[in-house]
């Protein structure tokens, strides 16, 4: 398996307009980080976890071929955004977007073109492929657990692929899921910062929850300009704790 990391911030991206914070005024590419989202190869087959605003320019850079699933955490606008950029992609026929049926009302009002009985030339060719917590689900010979998180009050689904898990904009998670990943050889956790927020990780939060699923590496991802420079706060963390950045590509 490999996994790309296509885009590593949050909602806003980083730099963020207008800043002028270390952060944002680095010139360590690793600090420059677009909308989250991961691109898997397995078995031959392209897989998309969630579909940012960012999702054209993280696109042209990568191979142009066939998506065989994109998996949609979540509603919010950082995550579902680049819906409407599948639009070359239906060259390969129906794009299949897996979600819940919450998620499935919430961007068939949003973005009804997209999803109409009978759709104008130039939409996307999208097929929703209805998915639940409590449920695994295959893409192919590919097997993947959905796992429940929080975001704050908002349940969202995190992914287990094989030895593989992606977690993002999560706040707490009950033990039942917690147990879906043990024997995770790779884990990607939120972190967004290192102050409390009301619906996101801060950083030693993803410490202790990573300490708790002992991965044999971690990598941290969705981090606003708050989290720090990377170059010196990956100096901060355990030898299997890692910064995720913008472009890295990792096998699992």
């Amino acid at each position: 398996m490999k996994v790309r990391f296509l885009g590593t911030g949050t909602s806003t991206g980083v730099p963020q307009i207008g800043c002028k914070c270390d952060v944002c005024s680095s010139t360590d590419p690793r600090d420059r980080r677009l909308r989250t989202s991961v691109r898997i190869e397995i078995d031959g087959k392209v897989l998309i976890i969630d579909c940012s605003p960012d999702f054209r320019e993280q696109m042209l850079s990568q191979p142009f071929k066939k998506i065989d699933g994109i998996l949609l955490t979540h509603e919010h606008y950082d995550h579902v955004g680049g819906i409407d950029d599948l639009r070359p992609f239906s060259i390969f026929g129906e794009v299949d977007l897996y979600m819940e049926e919450w998620l499935e009302n919430a961007l068939r009002e949003r973005l009804p073109y997209c999803f109409a009985e009978y759709r104008y030339s130039g939409v996307p060719n999208l097929a929703v492929r209805r998915i639940s917590a409590g449920e695994d689900f295959q893409i192919g010979t590919i097997m993947v657990t959905p796992i429940r998180v929080m975001h704050y009050k908002l349940p969202i689904l995190g992914f287990r692929i094989r030895n593989f898990a992606y977690l993002t904009d999560i706040k707490t998670m009950e033990e039942t899921e917690l147990k879906k990943l043990e024997g995770v050889d790779t884990l990607v956790v939120s972190a967004l910062r290192k102050t409390e927020h009301i619906s996101h990780q801060t950083l030693d939060q993803a410490l202790e929850m990573i300490g708790r699923i002992k991965p044999k590496r971690a990598y941290l991802t969705h981090m606003s300009h708050e989290i720090g420079l990377h170059a010196k706060v990956e100096e901060e963390l355990p030898p299997n704790v890692l910064l995720a950045y913008d472009g890295l590509e990792i096998s699992v």
